[in-house]
């Protein structure tokens, strides 16, 4: 009975031992963005932290970083994205859909942006267009643009 016993407790630490490395960070589907060459230093390096911290499921400090970004570099659309991903992973979805949309507006024709599953489920995004040109601003802003690439100002 003791060797049952001692079996069955083995059994049973194991089975807490994955559901406790399974209850981490949940996964995320979406990749974060790297900001584009010309991106200023500060920018670049709030990014660059704010991914490390996002890839790490530290939503709250990613979104500190990514915000530190946009305060450098207010027309830097990767950074737009990456707050979005992070907003959708909090609960946020109303300013999540606030900066997908003003991430693609900032890149017309970026591709993970435009083309994103996260991105679609918000709006009547159209499909890229078949001969490669840039797609249309979204009309929920307005035509706000910008640069043809994005990542700097107004």
């Amino acid at each position: 009975m003791s060797g049952r016993m001692l079996l069955g407790g083995l059994l049973v630490s194991s089975m807490l031992v994955f559901v406790v490395a399974c209850a981490g960070p949940k996964a995320v589907e979406n990749p974060t963005l790297s900001p584009p060459g010309g991106t200023s230093a500060e920018a670049l390096a709030s990014v660059k932290e704010g991914n490390r911290l996002f890839a790490a499921g530290r939503w709250g400090a990613a979104k500190t970083q990514y915000e530190l970004a946009l305060q450098a570099q207010p027309g830097l659309a990767e950074a737009h994205y990456n707050l979005a991903l992070v907003l959708d992973q909090m609960g946020d979805k109303a300013q999540a859909r606030a900066h997908y949309i003003e991430a693609a507006n900032l890149a017309p024709g970026h591709k993970v942006i435009w083309n994103s599953r996260v991105l679609r489920r918000y709006g009547d995004v159209p499909d890229p267009l078949p001969n490669g040109s840039s797609a249309p601003v979204l009309p929920s802003l307005g035509g706000l643009g910008g640069s043809p690439r994005g990542g700097g100002a107004y």
